[in-house]
């Protein structure tokens, strides 16, 4: 696909807990023949060397984001054989960056996961980084963002900015797995979530066993 005709989600991972749900989000966009512009804060780099052991660096990021996609969420190493071509990545701190312009061709953007701090950030315009940036360009735009808030409990000032987030036209989606798809690893519980992220994005995928109407499908399926 030339540059001109790329058209790609931006992917925003911030601090919160909850990398492999970012990890399987980007699997499932890759999967289903999307482009991908990837932002990873600071804070998230501390949280995905916290919960995989692996360093993400800008100079590295491709070797570092294959680590990172090969895994499970159970820890395991290559589990997985990600196909990253189309990934663009862009350095948190560069404010310069393609989606930072309302100009820059974008479907919408998935925040995955977002801390409190992000919702914040983003609630109340904020530019502090390309991600808090690149969300209130999505906003400005009327293009999709998906908030998915990964945190517990939820203080009054955070639902507040999440109403905001509603109001302004942002999906405000709470990273909570559902068992109802009759789910048997941690593996498919973030799938859960990866995919609901993506069916509110619009972007086809086969992440979880839908429901059907039916009482004990999934402990038959």
């Amino acid at each position: 696909m030339s540059q001109q005709q790329r058209r790609p989600w931006i992917v925003g991972v911030s601090g919160a807990s909850g990398t492999p749900f970012a990890a399987a989000v980007l699997r499932g966009l890759l999967a289903a023949g999307e482009s991908v512009d990837l932002v990873v804060s600071r804070a998230s780099r501390l949280t995905l060397l916290d919960e995989t052991g692996i360093s993400f660096r800008d100079a590295h990021w491709q070797e570092d984001l294959r680590s990172w996609l090969a895994r499970g969420a159970d820890g395991k190493p290559d589990t997985f054989g990600p196909d990253i071509s189309g990934v663009r990545h862009w350095a948190a701190g560069d404010l310069a960056a393609g989606p930072s312009s309302g100009s820059y061709p974008a479907k919408g953007m998935l925040i995955v996961p977002a801390s409190t701090a992000c919702v914040a950030g983003v609630a109340l315009g904020l530019s502090k980084d390309l991600l808090q940036r690149a969300a209130s360009v999505t906003l400005k735009e009327r293009r999709k963002l998906v908030v998915a808030v990964r945190e517990t409990p939820l203080s009054g000032r955070t639902l507040k900015q999440m109403v905001a987030l509603d109001e302004a036209g942002a999906v405000v989606l709470p990273a909570s797995p559902a068992f109802y798809a009759g789910a048997t690893h941690i593996q498919d519980l973030v799938d859960f979530v990866a995919g609901r992220v993506l069916d509110a994005a619009g972007v086809p995928h086969q992440l979880y066993r839908r429901w059907e109407g039916e009482l004990g499908g999934a402990s038959r399926g």
